[in-house]
């Protein structure tokens, strides 16, 4: 394997830009588009509806149009000639996704917000293209909703092939490193193309470092496609040189602040930048909150066959972007200054963002339970979820889970796909206090997934590479399980730590309180969203007394759009 290094030149700058020369496939038979979901071809009278919202460019036959990393302009419609579309990883490996003719356009989700560009373009002969702005694109899909469905449709399709076939950054590193897992997590998160080496198991990967000097102790390490090497970078790095965190204006005020990007966080921004608001969300981890990682939900009305948690945040962060909210992805809120207006977040970093209005989305995050031995595995073989990732790594294993919620249902019909056997532990007589039916039913179907009532884990055990064995106390006695992986679903904690420093009420187990339990007053009922202090509404699982649904918190996150249109549009206070 070669280490192969490509020019970062901006295609834009130079009147000629430099061609692209195809590496690993340079000889593969063309991949022709048809004109499917991923590839609609327009008829010359939807390519007029959309001549109003671009500028025509012209290419030569050679020349570059975009690069993978560099700033995504806009979507290109072609008017004539051929175009290329390849993926690259860090590694130089270049293929041809598809090659597009007139009335077909090149995009991707990323072209939504000119995030940098996921694939490479390249003219086949002299070429001339519509090309639409990121603003002009948004703008096109709601004045144009016939073509806006078909065109968005086509975007989230494009980037879910871009993820699932692997391209862009290749993540070096030792199976099971918790920081290559973190970067992993990250970007899987993100739905960012990425591809993992080991170095233990690949002997050219070995060459390469020493031909990179290096060493053991510096993985892992992240090849990017422009043939740039970061040493252990943090995920705040790495998504930082990935260009996925924006610049943001301090000196701008925004309608609607959401912290948080579940559910509840996503259908707050969709509804507020649908009706013209402008709108901001920020999350530390990434779109879906919790959600996000269930490998199905099959109780979600609407989708009948069920729909995975990361293909629901998929596309509630498209629709979110498409009507022009900003999400903010991976940033943290360090605190929430409610005693000045505008409303003030502190940014992690201590950047501030203004805005007249702040939604709390946050959700939960999985409670750590008291388990002997636990902080000593801690992100060594113990989970607090369950995606394609940790699938990944109990292959063919044994597997213990502990949790009786529907969460831990999920998870359990998830690795029973993976894992040789999963064990399930709950402290109850069964499950039907604590899970859905269906997911009951299901699990009672699967020959590898063994149910153990009334079972408690007192101590885990462990060695050099993390995890080894779990130890449990039964009415019958202690049972032990040698294993490598344990899932934890036990119940979850409020994340409002960040609301320390002001005044918003929460109650004794840190849940925000809201309406009348905020001492809302009863003739502003319709307020029932919004917290004591006025402007700062919580939504989802965060709030008190919430359902804990995912469409619980949809509905949430619809409702607090009226009553934030409700708060705006009063009168200000007479000093």
């Amino acid at each position: 394997m070669s280490q192969h290094r490509h020019d970062s030149d901006d295609p834009q700058a130079g009147k000629r830009p430099s061609p692209l020369e195809p590496q690993s496939d340079s000889n593969a038979a063309p991949k022709a588009a048809p004109a499917d979901d991923r590839y609609p071809r327009f008829s010359t009278a939807d390519i007029e509806k959309m001549m109003r919202f671009g500028m025509i460019e012209h290419w030569r036959a050679g020349d570059v149009m975009f690069r993978i990393g560099q700033p995504g302009l806009g979507m290109r419609v072609l008017l004539r000639g051929r175009a290329r579309l390849s993926r690259r990883d860090g590694l130089g490996r270049s293929q041809t996704i598809v090659e597009l003719g007139a009335g077909q356009f090149l995009g991707e989700v990323a072209q939504l917000t000119g995030k940098p560009a996921l694939a490479d373009g390249l003219a086949l002969d002299d070429v001339d293209a519509l090309m639409i702005p990121p603003q002009q694109i948004r703008d096109m899909l709601v004045a144009e909703a016939h073509l806006g469905e078909r065109i968005m449709r086509s975007l989230v399709l494009r980037r879910f092939g871009l993820v699932r076939e692997g391209a862009g950054p290749v993540l070096i590193g030792r199976s099971g490193d918790l920081r290559l897992l973190a970067l992993e997590g990250l970007l899987h998160r993100l739905g960012h193309p990425y591809s993992v080496a080991d170095p233990a198991t690949d002997t050219d990967i070995r060459a390469l470092l020493e031909d990179w000097g290096v060493w053991h102790d510096d993985v892992p390490v992240v090849m990017l496609a422009d043939g740039t090497l970061l040493r252990d970078p943090n995920e705040r790095q790495l998504a930082a040189r990935l260009g996925l965190l924006p610049e943001l204006d301090s000196a701008r005020t925004y309608d609607v602040a959401v912290v948080g990007a579940g559910p509840a966080g996503l259908a707050a921004a969709v509804y507020a930048a649908s009706e013209g608001l402008s709108v901001i969300v920020f999350d530390s981890h990434g779109p879906g909150g919790q959600a996000g990682a269930s490998a199905r939900i099959e109780n979600y009305l609407g989708f009948s066959t069920g729909v995975s948690g990361r293909e629901l945040a998929a596309n509630a962060f498209a629709q979110a972007v498409k009507f022009g909210a900003e999400v903010v992805i991976p940033t943290r809120i360090d605190r929430l200054d409610c005693a000045q207006a505008p409303l003030q977040l502190e940014l992690q970093g201590g950047q501030r963002i203004s805005s007249r209005t702040v939604v709390i989305a946050t959700g939960a995050a999985y409670r750590k339970p008291a388990i002997e031995g636990l902080d000593e595995v801690a992100g060594r073989g113990v989970y607090y979820w369950a995606s394609s990732i940790e699938g990944r790594l109990c292959r063919g294993a044994e597997v213990v889970l502990v949790g009786g919620g529907n969460s831990a249902g999920q998870a359990a019909v998830f690795l029973s796909t993976h894992a040789s056997r999963v064990h399930i532990l709950i402290r109850g007589d069964g499950l039907e206090s604590s899970m859905s039916r269906y997911l009951i039913d299901r699990i009672a179907s699967l020959g590898n997934v063994v149910l153990h009532t009334r079972t408690v884990v007192a101590s885990v055990r462990s060695d050099e590479r993390g995890l080894k064995a779990v130890t449990c106390s039964t009415p019958e006695g202690e049972l032990a399980f040698d294993t490598r992986h344990l899932f934890l679903f036990t119940g979850a904690n409020p994340n409002t730590q960040w609301l320390r420093d002001c005044s918003v009420e929460i109650d004794d187990r840190g849940f925000v309180k809201t309406g009348l339990a905020a001492g809302v007053r009863a003739d502003t009922a319709c307020f029932a969203l919004q917290t004591n202090v006025p402007g700062v509404f919580a939504i989802g699982d965060v709030r008190n007394a919430s359902a804990k649904r995912v469409a619980a918190a949809v509905g949430d996150g619809a409702a607090v759009v009226a009553e934030i249109h409700q708060f705006l549009s009063a009168p200000l206070p007479v000093a």
